[in-house]
């Protein structure tokens, strides 16, 4: 089978497409023929091994899994003969989490991962995605409790986890401030921002508002930054994790009524994630909630995928669409 494969840490280039072994299902794997994988933000990150301290996961001199990509849909080829709850034939998606190994043609997946079927009214490309979406519900639903009439604003908002989180935040009736770039205020204020601000003309944190929730999905500011724009019980929500996070989640906790809060949402217990994920598709099902592609490639064109999301100018997903499956549901 095809597959891209890193050997090594370093540019996007490192990324070769190769013909290696089809993988076999052991018994509680599921052999899943991929048809989208998402190039998602953190993927070049994973590729240059970078935050040093991420190389724990991933390993510290070269990566540990050189068949890199974790969200995925696919259908299902092959079942190991202790799998319950898939099997032959069912259209699937899900992420590999740290596990990684679906840039390629075919990957498995433990029975016992966060995979589900896939709703029959959204296509492979919309539902490969999805789980990025999870980040969102995690941290404005479980860790924020996001209400209805919360001023909520969103640092990022045009971004993958950004887009869910406008929609998400809108299905709670909040009234929600989007930051992003000038070319996707629109966009943002198409998925149900109230507001949406340019961060190259205005300063959030400098305007005078305040805010019941602030989730900086893009790792910009910092709490300390944002303290000001919180209202008293304020919230300050960051998915990127930095020592900063962490003091002052821990000084927040004791002596402040505005509170700071970091989340891996990634390394949640996995039946609290798959309860997220059930969440999340209702959305879909319901239309309150969809995915947004904003660039498709080939996986031969994986080294231009990942140079295009590293320049950080990325509006919603970018998806990578396997050739030899072009007559299915993509």
């Amino acid at each position: 089978m095809k597959a891209v494969v890193c050997t090594k840490y370093g540019p996007p280039e490192v990324l070769q497409l190769k013909e290696v072994e089809k993988p076999i299902p052991k018994d509680n794997e599921i052999l899943i023929r991929i048809f989208t994988v998402v190039v998602a933000t953190e993927d070049p990150l994973v590729r240059k091994g970078k935050p040093y301290f991420g190389r724990v996961f991933f390993g510290f001199t070269k990566p540990k899994k050189p068949i890199q990509g974790a969200e995925f849909a696919g259908e299902i080829e092959a079942v190991g003969k202790d799998v319950k709850l898939f099997k032959k034939d069912d259209c699937v998606f899900g992420s590999t989490g740290f596990n990684q190994g679906c840039y390629a043609e075919y990957a498995c997946v433990p029975e016992k991962e966060l995979l589900s079927i896939k709703p029959p009214n959204i296509t492979n490309e919309e539902a490969a995605p999805v789980c990025s979406a999870l980040t969102a519900w995690n941290f404005l639903r479980a860790k924020a409790n996001i209400q209805s009439g919360q001023n909520v604003l969103i640092n990022g908002a045009s971004g993958s986890v950004g887009s869910a989180a406008v929609q998400i935040a809108k299905v709670f009736e909040a009234e929600i401030t989007g930051v992003c770039s000038t070319a996707n205020m629109e966009m943002v204020k198409s998925l149900g921002a109230d507001k949406a601000i340019d961060y190259t003309n205005e300063d959030f944190t400098k305007n005078g508002l305040t805010y019941d929730i602030i989730f900086d999905v893009a790792g910009k500011s910092s709490f300390s930054q944002c303290k000001n724009s919180l209202k008293q019980r304020g919230i300050y929500l960051s998915p990127v994790l930095t020592p900063s996070i962490l003091v002052q989640m821990f000084l927040t906790t004791m002596f402040s009524s505005k509170k700071a809060k970091f989340s891996a949402t990634g390394l949640q217990p996995l039946p609290k994630r798959l309860t997220f994920l059930t969440e999340v598709i209702k959305l879909f099902e319901k239309g309150k909630l969809k995915t947004i592609i904003d660039k498709r490639y080939q996986l031969e064109q994986i080294v231009e995928a990942h140079r295009y999301v590293e320049s950080g100018h990325k509006r919603g997903n970018v998806v990578i669409t396997i050739n030899h499956h072009k007559d299915k549901n993509v």
